[in-house]
């Protein structure tokens, strides 16, 4: 079959048509006189293309020269937590604590505790936020000025020392992972030591579920008591689980159930103790 001849009529009407159509579609340049396959040029790009490199860190910025090995991390802490002969010596040790990652995560600073020394009650939340990490204390956000209400009320002014499973902020307000907790739990035994309070009262699911080692939700743990062991100290202390105060922020209604874990531990804690 012979090929139409190009200028013939019909061939410059397929020709006039097909440019009506391009023109139409917003086409009105030819880049080329041929078709390309713009599509397998692209992967051919991206074949050749080398890996990105490693981000560099910020100039001036703490960074450890490998991610820690929890086990080595563990062992640190244990030694440190142990030469901590009171509150203040725990404070600096934990500061100069590399072991846990959550300090190079864009934390400020380590937030270690507030309250009274002796307190007879020790309170444990999970982590610092942001209010927190700016301020160096735990539980002084708008949770914190909640559980501050809530002590007020229970009659507990004076008598609490706050803390938390880890001391610096997990980026995005996160969950403490478990092996964030484990290499600081030796820091948090000894913290409880060295107040020696009468009872725990766990703030939180993180909370309970670490320093209890179960695996219980919240909702089944609050309001029941359990016993915490020291593996370094030999301790056993009573421990509460109860709902933490940024949970009661966001659903109220379960103010009342808090407010019961509160009522039932400060009847116990100014319980007379039974003579031997």
């Amino acid at each position: 079959m012979t090929p139409a001849d190009p200028s013939s009529a019909a061939a410059r009407r397929a020709t006039e048509s097909a440019l009506a159509f391009w023109a139409d579609a917003g086409v009105d340049v030819a880049y080329a006189d041929a078709p390309i396959d713009r599509l397998a040029e692209g992967m051919e790009r991206l074949k050749a293309k080398p890996a990105p490199a490693a981000p560099k860190p910020l100039k001036g910025a703490a960074t450890p020269l490998q991610s820690p090995d929890v086990g080595a991390a563990l062992a640190q802490a244990r030694a440190a937590a142990a030469a901590a002969q009171d509150l203040d010596a725990l404070k600096a040790a934990i500061e100069a604590f590399d072991g846990c990652g959550l300090k190079f995560e864009g934390a400020r600073q380590a937030v270690f505790a507030r309250g009274t020394p002796d307190a007879p009650l020790m309170i444990i939340g999970e982590g610092p936020g942001q209010e927190e990490d700016a301020r160096g204390e735990p539980f002084v956000g708008r949770a914190g000025q909640l559980l501050d209400r809530m002590i007020a009320a229970a009659g507990l002014d004076g008598r609490v020392f706050i803390t938390n499973t880890v001391f610096w902020r997990p980026p995005g307000n996160r969950t403490p992972s478990p092996a964030e907790q484990a290499v600081c739990a030796p820091f948090l035994e000894r913290a409880i030591q060295l107040v020696n309070p009468k009872m725990l009262l766990l703030a939180g699911g993180a909370s309970a579920k670490s320093v209890l080692k179960r695996e219980e939700g919240i909702l089944s743990m609050r309001g029941r008591w359990f016993e915490w062991h020291g593996e370094a100290s030999g301790l056993t202390l009573p421990a509460l689980p109860t709902l933490h105060p940024a949970f009661l922020l966001r659903q109220p209604a379960a103010k009342k159930k808090a407010w019961q874990d509160l009522l039932m531990l400060t009847e116990r804690l100014d319980r007379p103790e039974r003579p031997d």
